[in-house]
């Protein structure tokens, strides 16, 4: 188990798939993306293109799966040892992206490419793929409730606002509830400026520790 401590604050997904193509010296390559969320999933995608392409020379394939990479794995499927699966796994890791796989499908054209070739392709053919894909930054934080009356709600959603933070629900009965999710690193200064905003007149409470889907987080 993952010790608080070594937990990202952040870390990118893939919020949709995609499929990309590179071509070097009349050989094909298609990169095809997928989020996976275990290493069965990616095993099971992996597969499914080797079918898929079952008449092409290589499916070379790798994937970085837990939030924070702990689990990487990669294949040259034939290629010369390092020229394939390892840059293919680089481009993943450095763009700092987790529970994803890519299989990187090569229809040989006749022209050897070299060692340094290889890589390249297998590099550029990745980074096409994931211009196709939509991206978004999963961010560490906690999922609260923060409950006030009817005086301090307008206050408390304008603060909210000027912070990018939309709630999940709200409820209005005699007192009003909003689920909101919070960074946790901005969560004890909110509960500040809550307090602060109005008189005192909130309860702010931490329900659990999640990761969530920043819409203001990079994507591309």
């Amino acid at each position: 188990m993952k010790s608080e401590e070594n937990r990202p604050d952040s870390y990118r997904v893939l919020l949709q798939g995609g499929q990309g193509e590179y071509v070097e010296k009349k050989s094909r390559f298609i990169a095809t993306v997928r989020r996976c969320e275990s290493e069965e999933e990616a095993a099971a995608f992996i597969e499914e293109m080797k079918k898929k392409y079952w008449d092409a020379r290589h499916n070379c394939s790798a994937y970085c799966i837990g939030t924070g990479g702990e689990l990487t794995r990669c294949s040259d499927d034939g290629e010369p040892s390092g020229t394939a699966g390892r840059p293919m796994l680089e481009v993943l890791t450095g763009e700092g992206i987790r529970n994803a796989a890519v299989v990187v499908t090569r229809y040989f054209g006749g022209v050897l490419l070299g060692t340094g070739g290889l890589v390249r392709a297998y590099t550029k053919a990745v980074q096409e793929g994931l211009k196709n894909c939509v991206i978004g930054t999963m961010r560490r934080g906690l999922e609260a409730e923060i409950r006030t009356d009817y005086n301090g709600v307008g206050k408390i959603l304008y603060l909210l606002g000027n912070a990018g933070i939309e709630p999940v629900s709200g409820e209005y009965t005699d007192t009003v509830t909003l689920l909101v999710r919070v960074p946790v690193k901005r969560a004890e200064a909110l509960r500040e400026e809550l307090a602060g905003a109005t008189g005192g007149r909130v309860e702010f409470r931490t329900l659990r520790e999640i990761y969530f889907v920043d819409k203001d987080g990079p994507e591309s």
